[in-house]
C-alpha cells in the first residue's frame, strides 16, 4: 500500500503537467530544434537542402542587410526600453490614487493594450501620412509638412513611439500591483523627515518596485529586440526607403518566405535573434543582481 502511495505521488504531478509539456513541446520546441537544424543546411522552401555547417553564419558576417537589420533592432532597444521603464511607472503612480474618475483613466491608458497592433498601426499610418492629421495640422499652424514617414530615421522614430505608447498600459497595470505593496508608512515617514515629492519617488519608490523595473526592462528589451509588426506596418514590406529601417525579425521573414525562401539562412537569423534576446535577458537580470549586491 505505502509503495503505491509513492508511486501515485511521483505519478501525479507529471500528469497535470502532461497537457502543458505537450503543448510546449508541440509548439516551442520541436520548432525551435527544427531551424537550429536548419540554420546549418542549404534548404529552401520547396527543398529540404543539405548540410552546408557555419556557411549561413559566414555569409551572415558579410551581408550588409544583416547588419542593418542588427543595428535598427539595437537602436530599438536602445530607445524604447528606458521610455517602458519609466513612463508607465509615472502613469501608474498617478492612477494609483483613490480620486474621482481615476478609472476612466486606468482604462483609456489600457485601451491601446487591448486594440489589434494591426488597427493601431494602421491608424498612426495614416495620421503620420504626408496628408495626415498631423501634418494637417503643421500646415495650420504654419510648418509644412514633414515626412514621417518617408525619411528613414524619422520612420524609424515613428515606430518606436508607437511601440512606447502601445505598451504603457500593459506595464503601468504591472506597476500597479508592485505598488500595492509599498507600505504607506514608508512615505509618511519621509514626508515627515521633509522629503519632497521627487525625494521620496527616488528614496522610497523606485527601491521598493526596483525587481518589477528589473522585469519590465527584460520583458520591453526582448520584445524592442523582436519587433516586427508595428515597423512592417509603417514601413511596408520593404523596410522604408531602401530598406533602410528593416529589423532582424523582418530581414528573417522576408528571407525565408516565398516559392523561394531561403529557409535554412533565415534559421541562422532567427538563432542569432534568439541568442541577442537571451543575452539582453540575461545582462539586465545580472545587473540587478550587482544592485542588490551592491546595495
Amino acid at each position: 500500500m505505502a509503495g503505491r502511495v509513492r508511486t501515485h505521488r511521483a505519478v501525479s504531478p507529471w500528469l497535470f503537467l502532461l497537457p502543458g509539456l505537450a503543448v510546449v513541446t508541440a509548439f516551442s520546441l520541436c520548432p525551435f530544434l527544427t531551424t537550429a537544424h536548419h540554420a546549418f543546411t542549404d534548404a529552401r522552401t520547396l527543398t529540404p537542402g543539405g548540410w552546408v555547417g557555419l556557411r549561413n553564419f559566414r555569409e551572415m558576417l558579410h551581408d550588409e542587410q544583416f547588419w542593418v537589420a542588427l543595428r535598427n533592432s539595437g537602436l530599438y532597444v536602445l530607445v524604447v526600453v528606458p521610455f517602458t521603464v519609466l513612463l508607465p511607472l509615472l502613469l501608474a503612480l498617478l492612477v494609483e490614487r483613490r480620486l474621482p474618475g481615476v478609472a476612466f483613466f486606468r482604462s483609456a491608458f489600457y485601451t491601446p493594450v487591448v486594440a489589434s497592433v494591426v488597427v493601431v498601426a494602421l491608424v498612426w499610418g495614416w495620421m503620420l501620412d504626408d496628408r495626415g492629421l498631423v501634418n494637417g495640422l503643421l500646415r495650420v499652424l504654419g510648418a509644412g509638412p514633414v515626412h514621417f514617414l518617408g525619411d528613414q530615421w524619422l520612420l524609424l522614430l515613428s515606430a518606436m513611439a508607437l511601440t512606447v505608447w502601445k505598451g504603457l498600459g500593459y506595464y503601468m497595470v504591472i506597476y500597479l500591483a508592485a505598488l500595492a505593496g509599498v507600505p504607506r508608512e514608508l512615505h509618511e515617514a519621509a514626508a515627515v523627515d521633509g522629503a519632497g515629492a521627487l525625494r521620496r519617488f527616488v528614496s522610497v519608490t523606485v527601491p521598493a518596485v526596483r525587481s518589477t523595473m528589473v522585469l519590465v526592462g527584460a520583458l520591453s528589451s526582448v520584445a524592442a529586440f523582436k519587433v516586427f509588426s508595428e515597423v512592417y506596418l509603417l514601413a511596408g514590406p520593404t523596410g522604408g526607403p531602401a530598406g533602410a529601417d528593416t529589423t532582424l525579425v523582418m530581414l528573417v521573414q522576408r528571407t525565408g518566405t516565398g516559392l523561394n525562401g531561403r529557409v535554412g539562412y533565415a534559421s541562422a537569423l532567427s538563432l542569432v535573434v534568439f541568442g541577442v534576446a537571451l543575452v539582453l535577458m540575461l545582462l539586465v537580470l545580472r545587473a540587478n543582481r550587482r544592485g542588490r549586491e551592491g546595495g
